[in-house]
């Protein structure tokens, strides 16, 4: 008994030190003009210099590789690595929460919403309610949830020009809050290129540091199409899934070391091939083997009648495949009407 209780103390630890400051690494003897420079590119906290590599941080300007051996040998004095039991995990990882969709069938699905210190993507063809889901998502965020959850803001990357900020308003009138305070909690950013879609996630790492715990969920909408458009053809394939690799590296540490959703949507695309194996649905997520791995849980959308929409668990680690119906009403994702 009493081991259990030192191993919990041991997870409070192991949890503060998620959050430690990349300056605190001056008491260590390293320079603060040097830890500007790793803040300017996104690299925050200590767990951040761990999550990164010593090719990654020697190609900061002004970071020279002795001084990356210096920085990490620091850091590695700071937090503990190395294996802790499945027990010590288990208790760590109730820090985890889970944000509501607005359907309790939904919800439901997912094992209660969208999980925190992961990746949720989503895909289906146009009219599916991708979009909608992601709005839905900016409102209900807010709210105060189950097991504590106290709700938080929401960060919005738009690569298609697809968010309506004026859609928010009746979304926060069904779940009685303040519009103008709802639309206040949610940052937006337009992306342009996947280079900027990139950019931007050093600026939401460093905006999570300088506010911890005030955000709760980051929106990608969609993942996938400012690649599609910046590569194109089989020639520039390899080049796009390495820099795809490297964003989804990217959001999954941000996950983890801020503690906040991650919210992905996705498009599909005809499969040639599937028509010769005789496959009932001959339409596939775009992104490859790189975007299903990275993707922690999988949903896949189809239309249903009228405003009708089937979710189904394509990928999980820890659900089973079901289905749940919902719909698209002006208040946002709702329970399916029998």
């Amino acid at each position: 008994m009493q081991d259990q209780v030192v191993a919990s103390l041991d997870d409070f630890d192991e949890d503060d030190a998620i959050f430690q400051d990349i300056n605190l690494l001056q008491e260590h003897g390293i320079n603060a003009a040097d830890l500007k420079k790793l803040k300017t590119a996104g690299i925050c906290t200590v767990k951040g210099i761990q999550m990164s590599t010593r090719k990654h941080l020697s190609q900061i300007k002004g970071i020279s590789e002795a001084k990356v051996d210096k920085i990490k040998e620091a850091a590695a004095k700071m937090v503990t690595p190395g294996f802790i039991s499945a027990l010590n995990f288990s208790s760590k990882r109730r820090q985890v929460f889970k944000v509501s969709t607005g359907s309790e069938d939904l919800d439901k699905l997912l094992g209660g919403g969208v999980e925190s210190m992961a990746i949720t993507e989503v895909f289906g063809e146009f009219r599916t309610g991708k979009t909608q889901l992601s709005h839905t998502l900016s409102v209900t965020t807010q709210l105060p949830g189950a097991n504590g959850y106290t709700g938080g803001k929401v960060v919005f990357i738009d690569t298609e020009n697809t968010f309506r900020p004026d859609r928010l308003r009746p979304i926060a009138d069904r779940f009685d809050l303040d519009q103008n305070a709802v639309l206040d909690n949610v940052m937006y950013a337009r992306a342009y290129t996947s280079e900027h879609q990139m950019e931007l996630l050093d600026h939401v790492a460093a905006k999570f540091h300088d506010e911890p715990g005030i955000f709760k969920l980051l929106i990608v909408d969609s993942v996938m199409a400012l690649f599609r458009v910046d590569f194109s053809g089989r020639g520039e394939l390899a080049d796009r899934q390495q820099k795809l690799a490297q964003m989804l590296s990217r959001l999954q540490k941000i996950s983890e070391e801020y503690n906040v959703a991650v919210f992905l949507t996705n498009q599909m695309t005809a499969d040639p091939g599937a028509t010769m194996s005789f496959q009932a649905d001959p339409k596939k997520p775009i992104g490859g083997h790189i975007l299903a791995h990275a993707s922690t849980t999988r949903i896949s959308l189809r239309k249903g009648r009228g405003e009708l929409r089937i979710a189904k668990i394509y990928d999980s680690p820890d659900m089973p495949e079901s289905e749940a119906t919902f719909s698209i009403t002006n208040g946002g994702i709702a329970d399916a009407k029998e």
